[in-house]
């Protein structure tokens, strides 16, 4: 059956449905399904919070018999492995449906083009690649994870009109207006994680999570990068890190097992659940290494290097950036970790190996908000796949810290995808092409 404009409509609805909950599916997708009949939706499901159940199986539980001979519209290929849950080819069989449309096939090995194949097996009529691109946007993040082997990087500057993002000695310093911090306030709950590096957590003392009314439970986890364990105790990022998690990534030489671990891979991550910042209590997993199935440095994306990125200027493991190295390391971790801080050993100048580690935790997309020498780490290294850049009219004069980045030398291999008006600001958008 050839594709109808129908198919699209019913499709660029169950996308828009798909994005419900982002960022609150844990390691699985946020998927869009609907169930249609005779033209009419008899059925709607979006990947329940934390991932289970999946959206088809909600939606065919609504639509009931009237799903028998409907057509299924799904943004993600129907998984076909017994997983915690049966597969969803298999409901989609047993309810009957005659026809089901898919916008993304699955790069899951456990189920690419094995759901597709069970479904005409049992005799189901399946087209695939329907609004493929506009699927493929809002699954950024999990098949980034899956065929990469790191989470999705979104990169967030705003930029005065002068090319500044702030003012030295000034702490944060409002650029946009309220309508921009609104929307960024939506991305960083539709996002699992999101990272600063020390320089800009010691100057603004940020809270970084969202601060929407009815959303603030969706706050992503914090990840400060911090080699010398300089971040102050009485930061609101401590101070609410039993509340919404933080990790810190420090360099090796201040491990506490540093003198015994010459010659070991970096140290292991906390055990986080991407949703709403929860801490686990199962084992800590290792960052992969050489002769892992994938190795660290693997399918990170164009640009990325598997070498040692040069430490930043002022962010030596022994000068923090914005800071003072604390006199007494062993005291500044207990504290720390009492006060609930999770204390990553990584260089925090290997985003390649840091993205991968992040992966195996279940964290698919991760927002990069500062600050400058931050965002020049994660773009020297090739790793950020999407940069939303807002310009605003504020003019900071002098003082200002200059942006790493302005419209006008936007890093080949980005693509425009598009500008959008908020209030006197302009937010254009840019992604890396495959």
């Amino acid at each position: 059956m050839s594709i109808t404009p129908h198919d699209e409509r019913f499709m660029a609805a169950a996308i828009r449905l798909s994005r419900w909950h982002l960022g609150r599916t844990a390691t699985n997708p946020s998927v869009g399904c609907l169930i249609v009949r005779d033209g009419v939706i008899v059925g709607r499901a979006v990947t329940a919070l934390g991932g289970r159940p999946h959206a088809e199986t909600q939606a065919l539980a609504e639509a009931g018999a009237l799903a028998r001979g409907a057509t299924a519209y799904v943004t993600l290929e129907p998984c076909s492995h017994h997983g915690k849950t049966p597969p969803c080819a298999e409901a989609l069989i047993a309810y009957g449906v005659a026809r089901v449309v898919i916008s993304v096939t699955d790069p899951d090995p456990r189920v690419s083009g094995r759901g597709i194949a069970m479904l005409r097996e049992a005799g189901i009529e399946v087209d695939a690649g329907v609004l493929e691109e506009e699927g493929r946007h809002s699954l950024a993040a999990y098949l980034t994870r899956q065929t990469k082997n790191r989470p999705y990087v979104t990169l967030k500057l705003a930029v005065s009109a002068d090319g500044m993002i702030g003012r030295m000695g000034e702490g944060q310093v409002a650029i946009t207006g309220p309508e921009a911090r609104a929307q960024v306030q939506a991305l960083r709950a539709e996002t699992d994680a999101i990272l600063v590096g020390i320089g800009t957590a010691i100057a603004d003392d940020p809270l970084l999570t969202v601060r929407t009314p009815g959303l603030e439970m969706q706050s992503p986890i914090r990840i400060v990068l911090d080699p010398s364990l300089a971040l102050p105790l009485t930061s609101k990022l401590v101070e609410t890190a039993r509340e919404v998690p933080v990790i810190v990534v420090a360099s090796e030489e201040v491990s506490p097992l540093a003198a015994d671990a010459e010659g070991l891979p970096p140290s292991v991550l906390p055990d986080i659940s991407p949703i709403g910042g929860e801490i686990g209590n199962g084992p800590a997993l290792s960052i992969p290494s050489s002769d892992s199935n994938v190795p660290a440095s693997a399918n990170l994306g164009q640009g990325a290097s598997s070498q040692p990125i040069s430490p930043l200027v002022g962010e030596m493991p022994s000068r923090a950036e914005g800071g003072n190295p604390p006199t007494d390391m062993e005291s500044r971790r207990a504290a720390l970790e009492a006060a609930g801080v999770e204390i990553v050993y990584c260089n925090p100048y290997h985003p390649e190996i840091l993205l991968p580690a992040l992966a195996t935790r279940g964290i698919s997309s991760l927002l990069v908000e500062g600050g400058a020498k931050t965002a020049r780490l994660f773009l020297e290294a090739g790793l950020v796949d999407r940069i939303q850049l807002y310009q605003a009219p504020v003019v900071i004069g002098e003082g200002g810290i200059e942006s790493p980045l302005q419209a006008t030398d936007i890093p080949s291999g980005f693509a425009h995808k598009g500008t959008s008006i908020f209030g006197a600001d302009r937010l254009d958008e840019y992604e890396r092409e495959n």
